[in-house]
């Protein structure tokens, strides 16, 4: 419920409510940050993003299954493109067995998807 609001909170923040006249000559300016640390389910990752004109610097992090940290450093402009800086932090942790089979079930295996929405109001 709290992912929801803040995505919500973030979007209206970003990019207006309702149907408003935009400018599309005007200078966009924009800063944002968002973390999340979630000790039930061990969710662990935070973003922020400026943007000043056509210029765009951000960076993400967040945890690996193996226990490393994925850390990702952008930026974007007319001159450069898009470019992106990936860094692996810290030790990979594999168990000794992976998986874990009984009476036909294989365990271990998980299945996982994730879905990403962005209404934009013109």
């Amino acid at each position: 419920m709290i992912k929801i609001a803040l995505i919500l909170a973030l979007a209206v923040a970003v990019f207006g409510y309702g149907h408003e006249h935009h400018d599309y000559h005007s200078h966009p300016s924009y800063k944002f940050e968002y973390g999340v640390k979630d000790p039930h389910t061990g969710d662990h990752k935070s973003q922020w993003e400026h943007r000043d004109g056509d210029v765009v610097k951000g960076a993400y992090t967040l945890d690996e299954a193996d226990g490393t940290k994925r850390v990702v450093e952008y930026s974007s402009d007319k001159h450069n493109g898009f470019q992106a800086h990936v860094k692996r932090v810290g030790h990979a942790d594999y168990p000794a067995v992976y998986g874990h089979h009984e009476a036909g079930h294989s365990y271990g295996h998980g299945h996982a998807s994730s879905y990403a929405k962005l209404n934009q109001h013109h």
